[in-house]
């Protein structure tokens, strides 16, 4: 906790009172439903919350704003995005449907009402969002044919609406098509060694593939 509130100060005190509920919640529903490693559920603000919330730090979403959340697991990056942005709105994917038990009952007892789960395939899923993001789910190329048509055009944010994807490593050969990528490395926001290689990818909508 006193990291979120060293790199986010501007925190309300419900915000925190909530960040800090997250890992009793989380320690509880997963002794029931597996969803965080034993080894992760220990650095939960590191490795979970914090890192979740480098989408904060490259698009503070303005009020109003839509987001998806592709294959959210348990929750992330979803549910730290949602207490940091209460007044916009969530919806969390996943195909399986345990997980999502978990969100709910996470956000129920958050008193989350800008959370919405589906159980289901992305592809499946017929509505538009100024913001799809996901944390490493699978490679950029087959993400960007899940997500087809998906981004709205009508603006209201700082970037142009897209994709904001969480993902570690070299990604020169996976990105190397699309010319309007931009990286910004989490190492720029936060100096924990864990971020090191951890990036956030943008693709604006309107991508081009060289």
């Amino acid at each position: 906790m006193e990291l979120l509130k060293n790199y986010f100060p501007d925190v309300t005190e419900d915000q925190l009172h909530k960040f800090e509920a997250l890992e009793g919640l989380y320690k509880e529903w997963n002794a029931k439903i597996n969803v965080v490693s034993r080894k992760d559920i220990d650095e939960l603000y590191l490795r979970h919350v914090l890192h979740s919330l480098g989408i904060a730090k490259v698009m503070p979403f303005a009020d109003g704003s839509s987001i998806l959340d592709v294959g959210t697991g348990g929750g992330f990056p979803g549910v730290p995005l949602a207490i940091m942005f209460p007044n916009c709105k969530f919806h969390l994917v996943d195909s399986i449907n345990k997980k999502l038990k978990v969100i709910n009952g996470v956000a129920e007892a958050l008193g989350l009402q800008n959370i919405r789960t589906t159980h289901s395939r992305v592809e499946d899923i017929d509505e538009q969002y100024d913001f799809i993001v996901s944390r490493a789910v699978t490679q950029m190329p087959e993400f960007t044919k899940w997500v087809k048509g998906k981004i709205a055009k009508e603006q209201k944010n700082s970037l142009k609406n897209g994709i904001l994807y969480l993902k570690g490593g070299d990604l020169t050969e996976e990105l190397s098509k699309y010319s309007t990528v931009k990286l910004f490395p989490l190492s720029d926001y936060f100096e924990e060694d864990f971020f090191e290689t951890k990036k956030i990818v943008y693709l604006p909508m309107k991508y081009k593939v060289s």
